[in-house]
């Protein structure tokens, strides 16, 4: 039985629509909760762009875009502190353009959703000191 790739499903129907896996773009995405609106990419893309991307590893990753460069952009998922960078137009399959949950649809366009995003690269610092605390005293934890 041959796999449809995303590549394929945007590419037929200009849309694809699934529910992610893993937990890098949490608070705002849930894995098991979120139903995933992507469509076909228009560039250029912008900052605070979500592209569902295709790392050269063959993983599929969907990630913000946090910083848009002359040939790639900087992307990092909102529950993450590391970025990633080199992610060129050739890597993207299709942008978030919308998430449904339990029934009611939250446009990128929405008002809230924007300032959500702003207000939570805004904090950066103070979550990436949390982040590095907690994975700090983890470590002490347990070496005694």
């Amino acid at each position: 039985m041959n796999k449809t790739t995303f590549e394929q499903v945007i590419e037929k129907t200009g849309r694809l629509i699934y529910t992610n896996k893993g937990d890098s773009m949490m608070p705002l995405i849930k894995e098991g909760r979120d139903i995933l609106i992507i469509e076909k990419p228009t560039y250029p893309l912008k900052k605070y762009d979500v592209p569902l991307y295709k790392r050269d590893s063959g993983q599929y990753v969907l990630h913000r875009i946090i910083q848009v460069r002359k040939d790639d952009y900087v992307t990092m998922g909102d529950n993450r502190i590391n970025k990633e960078y080199g992610i060129t137009d050739r890597h993207i399959i299709g942008v978030l353009k919308g998430i449904n949950r339990s029934g009611k649809n939250i446009s990128v366009d929405d008002t809230g959703y924007k300032l959500y995003v702003r207000l939570w690269y805004f904090i950066f610092p103070i979550r990436y000191i949390w982040v590095r605390s907690k994975n700090l005293f983890r470590i002490v934890k347990r070496k005694f």
